[in-house]
């Protein structure tokens, strides 16, 4: 039997600043290696509204939540992991772009954050 969804290298917690939750690192993680892995579901919702799903298609019409830590990620200009979606098995990988030590926040580019309306403020400021 095949484990679908792994968060074991990441901790969800409060950051105290107005960001509220965010994933860090439990472990120092490599450059390349995999942090985080899971499934999504998808729902029929419009997501510009909510920021806590993920856009789940190339042309912006399809909405999904995501398994284990990944919707506690941040976002940042210079993320330190990036996620690969596989839109048609319905599953995500998130890979480090850079050497990780162990309690640090793991933060990527949200791919919806130039144009989604739920992050429009959040867009401004970074």
């Amino acid at each position: 039997m095949s484990q679908l969804i792994d968060c074991s290298k990441v901790l969800v917690i409060n950051t105290g600043s107005e960001k509220g939750m965010g994933a860090f690192s439990n472990k120092d993680i490599k450059e390349g290696e995999v942090v985080e892995y899971g499934l999504m579901r998808r729902v029929d919702t419009d997501g510009n509204k909510n920021p806590y799903l993920f856009t789940w298609s190339d042309d912006r019409s399809v909405w999904a939540f995501a398994s284990g830590c990944a919707t506690f990620y941040n976002t940042t200009k210079q993320p330190n992991v990036k996620v690969d979606r596989y839109f048609d098995e319905d599953r995500f990988v998130i890979t480090a772009l850079q050497y990780i030590n162990e309690g640090e926040e793991l933060m990527h580019t949200y791919s919806s954050l130039q144009w989604r309306n739920c992050f429009q403020e959040l867009n401004d400021i970074l």
